[in-house]
């Protein structure tokens, strides 16, 4: 990080969070040098990454934030965070995305990343319960227009949560008389023994019902999402089929997470031959998820 000192602030920002959570704790003066920035500047950081509650100043420097299991950031403090993986995350879960397709787009700010990499996948049928997601498609159109093959966006209804997806007995009503071809899933915490969870009790039972629609559910998630564990799990390991991460994922997790789904896919990282427990395939055998190429990512 020490090349870093042109970094935007949301950047810097991002790399700081992750230091934190990856050390459990750092000197305002280890900042400085590994980002190439003063004191003055480290502690704006720090001030302004407090305030989001993302981490917690304590005195020269800072920890991560001991987080309740109902605690819920909001979009825009999520948004700044691990920039990279989450761009990487969504380049490869687009490989998996077939023309023509009916999908489906949770709430969350992988999903949002990952939305902008499929305007230009011909003929989609998008489900999404969340704003932000839908309005990367209506920008898009309303920018080029109207034109063929451009997405079908169907909008849940329902009410809003702090990270912009709408939820409740509306939402869960629109969603159960709907049937997708993949569900591509954000999440707030992935683990072996409370499977995928999330802070709001509302919008657990919300991704639940979007599961249920799902004839294959593919879970973005980036590395830090390992080992959390929100108020309300509302899916186990089992129902997921794909899992698309990213490179800082400790190998540790990458064992234990094979054991539970049929495909995991580490985004960013290079290809290192034919790694795939499936043999290089995809669950149709011919090469990726209904035929089309698993790039930019390395399947274990």
């Amino acid at each position: 990080m020490s090349e870093n000192q042109n970094l935007l602030a949301e950047q810097r920002r991002a790399l700081i969070v992750d230091e934190v959570r990856r050390r459990g704790g750092v000197r305002v003066n280890e900042l400085t040098r590994k980002l190439g920035v003063s004191d003055m500047t480290v502690r704006r950081d720090l001030d302004a990454l407090a305030r989001q509650g993302v981490l917690e100043k304590v005195h020269g420097g800072a920890v991560p934030l001991a987080e309740a299991s109902t605690h819920e950031p909001g979009f825009e403090a999520k948004s700044g965070l691990e920039l990279s993986a989450k761009e990487d995350i969504a380049r490869a879960a687009a490989e998996l995305v077939a023309p023509g397709s009916a999908i489906a787009l949770s709430g969350g700010t992988t999903t949002y990343a990952l939305a902008q990499h499929l305007l230009d996948v011909p003929d989609l049928t998008v489900v999404t319960n969340s704003v932000r997601v839908a309005d990367v498609f209506h920008s898009a159109q309303r920018t080029s227009g109207q034109r063929q093959g451009g997405a079908t966006v169907v909008l849940t209804g329902g009410v809003r949560t702090p990270s912009d997806s709408l939820v409740g007995p509306v939402a869960d009503q629109a969603i159960a008389s709907l049937h997708f071809d993949v569900l591509f899933l954000g999440v707030h915490g992935i683990s072996l023994e409370a499977g995928l969870s999330t802070p709001n009790l509302a919008e657990a039972e919300t991704n639940r019902r979007l599961v249920q629609s799902a004839r294959r559910v593919v879970v973005v998630a980036d590395h830090t999402k390992w080992g959390t564990v929100g108020l309300s799990s509302f899916a186990a390991l089992e129902q997921v089929d794909t899992l698309v991460t990213d490179a800082g994922l400790p190998s540790g997790a990458r064992a234990e997470i094979s054991e539970h789904l049929r495909r995991l896919i580490v985004a960013g990282e290079a290809e290192d031959g034919d790694r795939a427990s499936n043999g290089g395939r995809g669950e149709d055998g011919d090469g990726g998820e209904n035929g089309y190429p698993t790039e930019g990512g390395t399947d274990i």
